[in-house]
């Protein structure tokens, strides 16, 4: 079966020109996560994690290696993935609900389809709120909610045009523990209920073990996989999880993991 999500060989460069003469932020960099799969990308600050993900949805186009989403190589950027960031980046002129609704007043065909029968958009936008634990929180503004609570509607929108793929750059980077935990169950619960794919990259091992089939450590920049973890903890899991031996080994692994990328890179770089 071939992957739903295909990275292989890729190499980036930032600034300089397209033949890879800027800063090196990628080298031969190959990921492959199926349908279905949730996936995390874990490894030091300014190793390509993010620009993995822009590679994965369009936003960045390598000089080198092939990017193929469902099958098809990556030319543009691509319309059934969704993106929640690390800030919630809400309009706070907008309510709660027309936030949500934004991408698809922009989109097609959503947004002709939009204008023709919005009490059915507006109605999926609030089953989406009820099902993070908005129910009934549509009609506030931004300003109105908790930062968890501005997550938890930021994650809605990226899933309110129902894609296939879901990208999640440090979602939960800001928020306190107790409410990033709370969080956790959240997106375990939506992947669990919509079975699509979904790529998080975090610097949090524990984040990344808790919610992922497959944890994938990258190296210092250039960044590249120096390690794939499978995580054969059962599913459903409960936070009570992360205080097992079983997790916290798999935790010690990744953590080695890393520190081995960052002195492999160190020891390149000094020959």
């Amino acid at each position: 079966m071939s992957a739903f999500v295909a990275l292989d060989g890729v190499s980036h460069t930032y600034g300089g020109r397209a033949g890879g003469t800027g800063t090196l932020a990628v080298e031969g960099l190959s990921i492959a996560i199926n349908a279905g799969e949730f996936a995390a990308v874990v490894g030091p600050s300014g190793c390509g994690k993010s620009t993995l993900m822009k590679l994965a949805t369009g936003l960045q186009f390598p000089f080198k290696g092939s990017v193929q989403v469902a099958g098809q190589v990556i030319r543009q950027p691509v319309k059934i993935a969704g993106m929640a960031f690390q800030a919630p980046t809400l309009l706070p002129w907008r309510t709660t609900l027309d936030n949500l609704l934004l991408p698809l007043e922009i989109v097609e065909p959503h947004r002709t389809e939009i204008r023709r029968n919005k009490a059915q958009y507006v109605e999926r936008a609030e089953k989406l709120l009820a099902s993070v634990g908005l129910g009934g929180m549509g009609g506030k503004f931004p300003w109105e909610l908790s930062g968890g609570m501005q997550q938890r509607a930021s994650l809605c929108r990226a899933l309110i045009h129902e894609p296939q793929l879901l990208m999640l750059d440090e979602p939960f980077g800001a928020l306190d523990a107790f409410t990033r935990e709370e969080l956790w169950g959240v997106i375990r619960d939506l992947h669990a209920s919509r079975k699509i794919t979904v790529c998080l990259v975090t610097h949090d091992l524990r984040e990344a073990v808790f919610l992922a089939d497959t944890v994938y450590v990258m190296s210092n920049r250039p960044g590249r996989v120096v390690m794939r973890r499978e995580i054969p903890l059962p599913r459903p899991r409960d936070l009570e999880v992360t205080y097992t031996p079983e997790f916290q080994a798999i935790v010690h692994d990744l953590r080695a993991g890393i520190g081995s990328g960052k002195r492999s890179e160190e020891h390149t770089s000094e020959l």
